[in-house]
């Protein structure tokens, strides 16, 4: 099973190495617990009192919430519920599951206030640059067939009415990799709070949400990564509180032919891979889901048009711009509270 997003994995990476006692309080401990999931991984840390639950049940209840949330949004899978939708003519609307209409309600909120920077239907693009489940040699597409694929696309020909949903186009191909990884952390972190567990840690694939403390008693710590290559180092250090934290970035997923670098990220105004010059984005927001989202379409956007969204929009984000002396980091107003 794999439900890969549009950017780059792990580009968060959470200070949760290792389970630790909490010194101060003996009744309370910190549990760590992992595994595989659309494609990659995932990490919960939270703290619970000594014997609160069964812990191994709740990681079988994790582990089914996360495999639902695949078979309901991967492109990966054949027989998924949205590999089924794409499959079809969508002529006739058909129900959706809850998990799935929040995803496609979301992302296609986020596409409208995105001016369409970010559009869940520019698979047949992903696709065509081989950055998707139809993986494809490494070769530039030429000019008639990247306009005769932007023609398979376009947000207005998905349509949403109640709980059910159809397609104007026949070949329409909706790709939820943008946010569907969000929804998952989401997932987990309500699941959770059901529990009555209040104090945790939850990241898939690098997208995560926190609440409350460690159970030393200090506040959960993220490192965001600085965006080069070949190492993982950390660029800055935040506190998100009781909030979620989303990065994207076109530093690790790419190819080059004739010494010119193509990334994975496709801007859906033009049908090709962004070329300027922001390389990553954090997003600080209550919603997993809604961050996912909003660090793509900034990335998708480029430094100045993503920067005076960002303030438009009062959001959190860390914009990392390159330049010719290294890397300029440029916050928001509402991100700043947040660095540590």
């Amino acid at each position: 099973m794999r439900l890969v997003k549009l950017l780059s994995f792990l580009v968060v990476i959470a200070l949760v190495q290792g389970c630790f006692p909490n010194n101060n309080d003996s009744t309370k401990e910190e549990l760590l617990l992992q595994g595989p999931t659309m494609g990659t991984t995932y990490n919960i840390k939270f703290v619970i009192e000594k014997g609160q639950l069964d812990v191994e049940q709740l990681h079988q209840e994790i582990d089914t919430a996360l495999v639902q949330v695949n078979q309901e949004m991967s492109t990966y899978i054949p027989d998924s519920e949205l590999s089924l939708f794409n499959k079809s003519t969508g002529d006739v609307p058909v129900e959706m599951s809850r998990g799935l209409a929040t995803v496609i309600n979301e992302s296609i909120r986020l596409g409208e206030m995105t001016e369409g920077k970010l559009d869940i239907t520019i698979g047949p693009l992903v696709n065509l640059w081989g950055f998707g489940p139809q993986a494809r040699p490494d070769v530039v597409p030429s000019d008639e067939l990247l306009a005769n694929t932007e023609a398979q696309t376009g947000l207005r020909h998905l349509v949403v009415s109640g709980n059910k949903i159809s397609k104007t186009l026949p070949s329409l191909y909706v790709d939820l990799s943008t946010t569907a990884k969000g929804y998952g952390v989401d997932v987990i972190a309500e699941l959770l709070e059901a529990k009555n567990i209040h104090n945790y840690l939850v990241e898939v694939g690098g997208e995560m949400r926190v609440k409350g403390f460690k159970a030393n008693g200090t506040l959960w710590h993220i490192a965001i990564e600085k965006p080069i290559t070949n190492d993982r180092v950390v660029h800055q250090i935040v506190v998100p509180q009781d909030n979620a934290v989303a990065t994207s970035g076109d530093y690790r997923n790419y190819f080059e032919e004739n010494g010119q670098r193509f990334s994975h990220i496709i801007d859906p105004d033009t049908g090709k891979p962004i070329n300027h010059k922001l390389v990553s984005v954090t997003v600080i927001h209550p919603s997993a889901m809604t961050a996912d989202g909003l660090s793509t379409a900034i990335m998708v956007m480029g430094p100045e048009q993503g920067l005076a969204f960002a303030q438009k929009h009062e959001l959190a984000a860390m914009l990392i711009v390159k330049t010719d002396n290294g890397f300029e980091e440029i916050n928001t107003v509402k991100f700043m509270p947040y660095l540590k």
